[in-house]
């Protein structure tokens, strides 16, 4: 004997109840999920603020990494043009009042860029240069050639002394005198040179700026067009240092 087990009757209104509810868990499902995974894909796709001054733990004399900058003005020969270029150190400390052993700043050559609009207003130039100049700008002076940051990454500052001159800038500002040895693709040169230095905000401002000969350091400055257009061989370096000073701590 076949049985035959009977199914409930489903009505047309109570099929289409059914399906409501079933639409409805489903939003409801996806809302919760998209709710939960919101935060996650947000953090995902928010870069991180690596080096951020919010992150920064300096300890007194220290140099900001985040805040501080290093322009440098190159001079033109022939029909070249004038540059100015913006960097960042690599780590640095300075100890102002400090007759020895007054700090370190460790150029980080990788990080100069060509004819930024920050640089050139620094050294005092006008308007701003396109994207596919800066970059050949910037390949030349990376290469091999000129500072070779492949083989020589850095550049260093060996601070012996940074004192007081007792004098005061034309801006009213301290005046300190920094003496110590300039690294460059691994020659070395004394160097000596005057800076501003100023208290803001928990922080020493320092600017100053000193010159060297590239043929001092082995670079042979750069050419083309049997030479009717290059640079010169002196380059102009500006220091903008913020280095953290203890609260009590006053530039004199």
């Amino acid at each position: 004997m076949n049985v035959k087990k009977s199914l409930p009757e489903v009505t047309s209104g109570r099929f289409l109840s059914l399906m409501a509810g079933v639409s409805l868990t489903g939003v409801v499902l996806w809302l919760t999920s998209a709710a939960v995974a919101a935060p996650f894909q947000a953090a995902q796709a928010k870069p991180a603020t690596e080096g951020s001054e919010a992150e920064e733990s300096l300890e007194p004399a220290q140099v900001s990494l985040t805040k501080s900058r290093v322009y440098v003005f190159v001079d033109k020969t022939g029909f070249g043009h004038q540059h100015g270029i913006e960097g960042r150190l690599k780590s640095g400390n300075v100890n102002l009042g400090a007759l020895e052993d007054a700090g370190e700043l460790v150029f980080d050559m990788r990080s100069f860029d060509g004819d930024t609009d920050a640089a050139r207003r620094y050294v005092g130039l006008q308007g701003s240069t396109d994207l596919s100049t800066r970059r050949q700008v910037t390949d030349n002076m990376k290469n091999a050639q000129i500072l070779n940051v492949a083989q020589y990454p850095t550049a260093t500052f060996a601070i012996k002394s940074a004192t007081s001159t007792d004098r005061k800038s034309s801006k009213g500002i301290p005046l300190y005198e920094l003496t110590g040895n300039f690294t460059l693709r691994g020659k070395q040169s004394p160097l000596k040179f005057e800076a501003e230095a100023e208290t803001k905000a928990g922080f020493t401002h320092i600017r100053g700026h000193f010159s060297i000969l590239q043929t001092q350091y082995g670079i042979t400055p750069f050419r083309k067009a049997l030479g009717t257009i290059g640079v010169a061989d002196q380059l102009v370096i500006h220091g903008d240092l913020w280095v953290a000073a203890e609260e009590s701590a006053a530039v004199k």
